[in-house]
This record gives C-alpha cells, sequence and structure tokens, in this order.
C-alpha cells in the first residue's frame, strides 16, 4: 500500500511501550478524546473488546441491538455534540451491516470514524468465515478506508482517520483491521495528525471573490439568502445572524440547515424544497441575488434545474469545490469555511433593509397559513393531525428540545412545524433518507447531550426496521421522548400513490403491533392516545418525564403534506394541496 507522508502534532512525551495492536487501537481512542462508542462484538473483533473491558473506566461502549443501530447512534451523537462518533463491529456481516451509516453519514457530511474486525492476514481472499472485502464495498460511502494488516500501522492510521473524518468537510471513515494486527505487539507511541500530503481540506479564502460577493449583495434590490448545514458544521450560525441582519435579507434553509437561527427571527422566512415553505420557494424564481451559503443545491430543494433561479446572480459560499457548479451554475464561488468566509465578507457589506421585498415572504405566508398551516396545526377534522402533535410538542418544551426524526411524512411534517431556539436541534437524514435512523440516532442524541430534552419523532414502518434499540434505552435507562405517529401506512409513499397514482395503495398498507404492549416488554412506560381531548396532557406529562417515554398517536391515515413541489418540476410549480 501506499506510504502516508503525515505531518503531525506531538502529544506529551511518554516511554515507548511494547503492547498488543487491540491494546494499541484503545489508546488511539483515549487519546483523541473518545470517550464514548457504540458496537457490536464478534469473533474477529473480539480482542479490541477485551481490552475496551480493561479501560470501562475510560471509555464508555454501548451495545446497540444491531450494527446499523450502532452507526446511527454515532451519528446522532456527533451531529449535536459536534465531535467525531465512533461504532465498530466484527467481520463478515457485522461490516456489512455498518454501510447504511456509512451511506448516510457520507452524504450529509457526518465526522464518524468506523472500526471493524477482519479475518488473519494471511486469510485475506481466502473466503474464510466471515470474510467479506469491507474495504471495496465502503469505499463509495466513506470519505477514507484503510485496511491495516501489520500493528505497526495502527497509531498513524488511527490519527489519521481522526484528522479525515473531522476536518473541512466532514464524513465517514472506515478502519479495517485483521486478526493478526489486533493480536501482535509493537512498540507504541502516539501521534496526533494535523495534515495529510496533498489533502487540503479548507480552500483558502479568495479577498476578490468576497468582495466581489459585496458588491452583488450591496447592490441587490430583492437578495435571498438559502443557508445549509455548512452553516452548522461551521460553526458559522453568529456570522450568518450578523450578514443577516446587516442586511436585511431574508433568508431561508434546507433541512439539515434548520436550527442554526432560531425559528422566529423576524428574516427567518422559512423552508425551501418538495414540503418547504411556499413562499421561500416561489420567490426564489424571483430574487435578483441568490446567496447560497454551506447548501449543496440537492434536488429536492432545487426540483427542475431548467427553471430554478435563472434570473438571479448566484453567489455560493462553499468548503468543497466539487460541489461548486455541480447543480447551480454560480456567478461568484466563495470557496472555504463559512465562519471565516463570512466574517471576512461582513466587513465589506453595506447596512440595508429591503422592506418590500420581506413583505412578499410575509404574503406568501399568509396565503400558506390560510391554505395549509392552520389546517395542520389546528384542525377542525375529528381525526388527530401530525401537524398538532408537533405543536404541542413545541409548546410543552418551550422550543428547547433537540427534534429527531425518521423519514417520511412525518419528518417533513416535523421540519415544517418543529420550532428550535437552539443550533444543532433537528437531527434526520437528509440526503439519503434512511427509514429506522431516528431511534438509534436520537440514542446518541441524548448521550451527546444529556442537559438536553431530545424527543424521537418516528413513523410506525420507519420504527419497526430498528425498533430493537428499545432495548438500549431500557438497558441505559435513558430519559428519551420517543413519540411514533402512527397512520397504519408507509404514509409518504401512500401520499404519492394518491396524488400520482391513482389511489393504487400497493404494498403501503401497515398491519401493525401493539407499540404499547412492545415498548412495556422493554420496561419503557408508554402511552396511546386517539383523541385530541388527551393530547395536550400526555405531552405534556412525556415532557415532564425524567424517565424514558414511548407515546403512540394515532393519526389520520390521508393526512398529506402539503405544501408539495412534484418530483422533477418547477418550485415555482409547488402545490397547495
Amino acid at each position: 500500500m501506499e506510504t502516508l507522508k503525515i505531518k503531525t502534532e506531538e502529544t506529551p512525551k511518554k516511554t515507548k511501550m511494547k503492547i498488543t495492536g487491540a491494546e494499541a487501537i484503545i489508546h488511539c481512542l483515549v487519546a483523541e478524546g473518545v470517550d464514548l462508542l457504540y458496537g457490536y462484538p464478534g469473533g474477529a473483533i473480539m480482542p479490541v473488546y477485551d481490552e475496551l473491558y480493561k479501560f470501562q473506566d475510560k471509555l464508555t461502549h454501548v451495545l446497540t441491538r444491531h450494527e446499523q443501530g450502532a452507526t446511527h447512534a454515532a451519528q446522532g451523537y456527533a451531529r449535536v455534540s459536534g465531535r467525531v462518533g465512533v461504532a465498530m463491529a466484527t467481520s463478515g456481516p457485522g461490516a456489512t451491516n455498518l454501510v447504511t451509516g456509512l451511506a448516510d453519514a457520507q452524504i450529509d457530511s457526518t465526522p464518524m470514524v468506523c472500526i471493524t474486525g477482519q479475518v488473519a492476514r494471511h486469510l485475506l481472499g481466502s473466503d474464510a468465515f466471515q470474510e467479506t472485502d469491507i474495504i471495496g464495498i465502503s469505499t463509495p460511502v466513506t470519505k477514507w478506508n484503510y485496511q491495516i494488516t501489520k500493528a505497526t500501522e495502527i497509531p498513524e492510521i488511527m490519527a489519521k482517520a481522526f484528522y479525515i473524518a473531522k476536518s473541512g468537510r466532514p464524513g465517514p471513515v472506515l478502519i479495517d483491521i485483521t486478526k493478526n494486527a489486533q493480536f501482535d505487539e509493537f512498540e507504541f507511541s502516539y501521534q496526533k495528525c494535523t495534515a495529510v500530503r496533498s489533502y487540503k481540506p479548507v480552500p483558502k479564502p479568495d479577498i476578490p471573490a468576497i468582495e466581489a460577493a459585496a458588491a452583488l449583495i450591496n447592490n441587490a434590490k430583492k437578495p435571498y439568502i438559502i443557508w445549509g448545514q455548512g452553516v452548522i458544521l461551521g460553526k458559522a450560525e453568529k456570522q450568518l445572524k450578523a450578514l443577516i441582519e446587516k442586511a436585511g435579507i431574508p433568508a431561508a434553509w434546507t433541512i439539515m440547515g434548520a436550527s442554526a437561527i432560531e425559528s422566529d427571527h423576524p428574516l427567518n422566512v422559512g423552508m425551501v424544497g418538495m414540503h418547504g415553505n411556499y413562499g421561500p420557494n416561489v420567490l426564489t424564481n424571483e430574487c435578483d441575488l441568490l446567496l447560497a451559503i454551506g447548501m449543496r443545491f440537492d434536488d429536492r430543494v432545487t426540483g427542475d434545474l431548467n427553471t430554478y433561479a435563472k434570473q438571479a446572480k448566484v453567489v455560493h459560499f462553499e468548503i468543497d469545490k466539487a460541489e461548486v457548479n455541480k447543480n447551480v451554475h454560480a456567478d461568484i464561488a466563495v470557496l472555504g469555511d463559512s465562519r471565516e468566509t463570512l466574517e471576512l465578507l461582513l466587513p465589506f457589506v453595506n447596512e440595508n433593509k429591503h422592506e418590500a421585498w420581506v413583505n412578499e415572504f410575509k404574503k406568501k405566508y399568509e396565503i400558506e397559513f390560510n391554505e395549509v398551516i392552520q389546517k395542520d396545526i389546528h384542525p377542525t377534522k375529528e381525526g388527530l393531525t401530525m401537524g398538532e402533535v408537533i405543536e404541542e410538542i413545541n409548546l410543552a418544551s418551550g422550543h428547547e428540545a433537540v427534534i429527531v426524526t425518521d423519514v417520511g411524512q412525518h419528518q417533513m411534517i416535523s421540519c415544517r412545524y418543529a420550532k428550535f431556539k437552539h443550533s444543532k436541534s433537528n437531527i434526520t437524514s437528509g440526503g439519503l433518507g434512511t427509514m429506522g435512523f431516528a431511534l438509534p440516532a436520537a440514542i446518541g442524541a441524548k448521550m451527546g447531550a444529556m442537559d438536553r430534552e431530545v424527543v424521537a419523532i418516528i413513523g410506525d414502518g420507519g420504527l419497526q426496521m430498528t425498533i430493537q434499540e428499545l432495548g438500549v434505552i431500557f438497558q441505559h435507562n435513558l430519559p428519551l421522548k420517543i413519540v411514533v405517529l402512527n397512520n397504519d401506512h408507509l404514509g409518504m409513499v401512500r401520499q404519492w400513490q394518491e396524488l400520482f397514482f391513482d389511489r393504487r395503495y400497493a404494498s403501503t398498507v401497515m398491519v401493525n403491533p401493539d407499540f404499547v404492549k412492545i415498548a412495556e416488554g422493554y420496561h419503557i412506560e408508554a402511552k396511546k392516545v386517539s383523541q385530541r381531548k388527551d393530547l395536550k396532557a400526555t405531552i405534556q406529562e412525556m415532557i415532564a418525564s425524567d424517565k424514558p417515554y414511548f407515546l403512540e398517536v394515532k393519526v389520520e391515515k390521508e393526512d398529506n403534506v402539503f405544501p408539495m413541489i412534484p418530483s422533477g418540476a418547477s418550485v415555482t410549480d409547488i402545490r397547495l394541496k
């Protein structure tokens, strides 16, 4: 394999010690500040788990009930804490069960290090028991991966893994370690990695580009900001808010950018995308300047690219050069860390107000409120709606909760109606759209922020993909709140079948078990609500509880999510019903 050229930063000088590769892995984790990891043991990773047993005072291992659950828990932990999440599994099926979480973390830029065991070096390629080419399998869905076959490689590769996972645009790294490398002894010392040859994670800001962007902002009549998760990852919330307020620019967010600025800020105009707000979508095609900050112009945001913001100058603030001009042409690209580039931009921007332009968003909001929002959160029909459940959670939690969502209708409703006061409060599977994400991710989120209320919002379909992780909540007595919005359908697919497939509900009807009994089987307090008169008090009781709490809410079966931009349509083709 290629010899790595790594610049390093020495940790305090220590006498070299001769230890096994398995023990070295634990020492590396401790040196990187890891104190919590998720995983599932097996034969090929057993030497590492044996050493982990000896380090219980420094490292907490959480036994998930499935390896996929370990990756999603690591993701939730990383997204809330801002630290690198760590997951560990054995070879073969253990390793392959990590792939969905790796793919999810890759597309959503989540820093994660996954460690897998592997058969001994001399057995590689022999189809030995539980041997799988996890390096080949995971290459498309990792930021970097590497197979360690000699114990002496462990310190250097582990240091590089953590550096790559968290630097620049974050992402998942997988390290596969053969069993002989875990048993072999060597002289151990550790140095943190600070740079890798030919890897430039953060582009140097281009001052002329920043000045040109400022000139466009100062001359624009209808400037508009769409921000994404890059603002949160770059810790640029304060700078973004300063820009919006100084220049008086209305700003909308992608689902991954939600919570970077408080929901009730007067210039926070809402969410863009397929189920985003009416004004932020329609007015994308009326602005004269579009500032895209830390977002990647995903197809769910843009709709038909042939009609997307063609009238506007586009300025793209982005850390990853590969994202610039990938989907939408940028008149100016401002490469670099969002916090740094926005800091540099601010002095060049004039104070301004665009009251008439901001008023256009307010008018569109009034239309949406009357046509959609009021019916969602203050319904007059008998059945419960998903929107009113989210609104009651907002009121009971005082907008302070971390909301973790699965994938489907409930996800879009939660992203539309959940209210936030603090950044890192909206945890969801954005780019991959992974059903089964929420329950384990909420476990990780709670462990990453024990001082915060964490509420998992899950559909009846997604819950049953990772329902076994209730065992982790019980085992650790984790005061996590779980709300299942049960409409007895795969709701989002059913909605598409209703609207575009003449109501042919092929394989979307769910015959569900008694969720409350299942939760009670895990010794978790559980209740079911099916009538409006019981909803408010039960949610208040749930939020007030200092123990795990499971709440099933029966909602209307044909409670659709609007507005909606049909797939491939223009943002101006958004439907209100």
